[in-house]
């Protein structure tokens, strides 16, 4: 067909394009040419770049920060959440994908939110399982090189650009990790969450593996080797629960939330019988004063 023949068919226009992938940023959406080579993420931590930071990085502050807003603006309000973490390249019928479908409806009638990272495979099945069992299903995409979009079982997505910004999401608005078979972006949300429990930068967060097949090995090498080095100390194993069981995962959370409420209600006890002895004996020591004033 003739230059002038296809801008014809497509009315006067030029050639007729073929629709192409998109990628989504924030209210912007891009297709094919206009989709950039590199990904925000990349281009900060670039440090080729070195002669743009005094001009571009300030502005990149703003773009973070806006990020963090937006996350906590629209999770301000979710309910009790477990964040769910597993293989983008899990196929539906695979065992993981089922695991994480059935986890995902088991959270859901014990009233939990799924946050997962809004992808494909075992992310998919979880919200899946979430949505169909009437519970609030939540994705958090990231800008990747590989655009992979958000599946369709999200009821309430977020798309980031920067992973430290999303990481924060995970942990801020979950009362759990459970982690199903996966690569290397689910060891760093996997490491990522025993570091901050073993540091006591979050408290009584259950960690959940699923899958014991696949994680024995690493919790084998953890034990023999980390362990029995002391770069970690045995309590630190205990951080862990390996279960295939998708109703003791459960339980373990819930238990686990119930432990965090009691303890932080016996402290408010105690703040406040603290609080009325420390005013009766001011009471009693202005009764004294005035008694020997009398």
């Amino acid at each position: 067909m003739s230059d002038r023949a296809a801008r014809s068919d497509s009315g006067g226009r030029g050639p007729a394009r073929e629709p192409g992938r998109e990628r989504h940023r924030g209210a912007v959406t891009l297709r094919r040419g206009a989709i950039p080579t590199s990904t925000a993420d990349q281009r900060l931590l670039d440090s080729r770049g070195r002669g743009d930071w005094k001009t571009k990085d300030a502005w990149r502050a703003l773009r973070i920060l806006s990020e963090f807003v937006e996350g906590f603006d629209t999770l301000a309000d979710l309910p009790p959440a477990v964040s769910v973490f597993g293989s983008a390249r899990s196929k539906p019928d695979s065992p993981e994908c089922r695991m994480a479908e059935e986890l995902g409806a088991a959270l859901a009638r014990a009233g939990y939110a799924v946050i997962t990272g809004g992808g494909p495979g075992v992310m998919e099945a979880a919200n899946r399982g979430a949505s169909e069992a009437g519970g609030l299903s939540v994705g958090l995409g990231i800008e990747l090189p590989f655009e992979q979009g958000l599946n369709d079982w999200v009821d309430l997505a977020i798309d980031f650009r920067y992973f430290f910004a999303r990481k924060t999401m995970f942990v801020k608005y979950a009362q759990a990790f459970v982690v199903l078979p996966g690569g290397f972006g689910t060891l760093d949300e996997l490491f990522e969450a025993l570091t901050l429990v073993q540091t006591g930068k979050v408290t009584r967060f259950p960690v959940v593996l699923m899958g014991t097949g696949y994680w024995r090995g690493l919790l084998d090498w953890l034990r023999d080797t980390m362990a029995a080095d002391g770069k970690i100390g045995p309590v630190d194993l205990e951080l862990i629960c390996l279960t295939d069981d998708v109703d003791a995962a459960v339980r373990h959370i819930v238990a686990a939330e119930a432990a965090l409420s009691a303890e932080q209600e016996a402290i408010r006890e105690e703040a406040v019988a603290r609080t009325e002895a420390d005013q009766r004996a001011a009471a009693d020591g202005a009764a004294a004063e005035q008694a020997r004033e009398g």
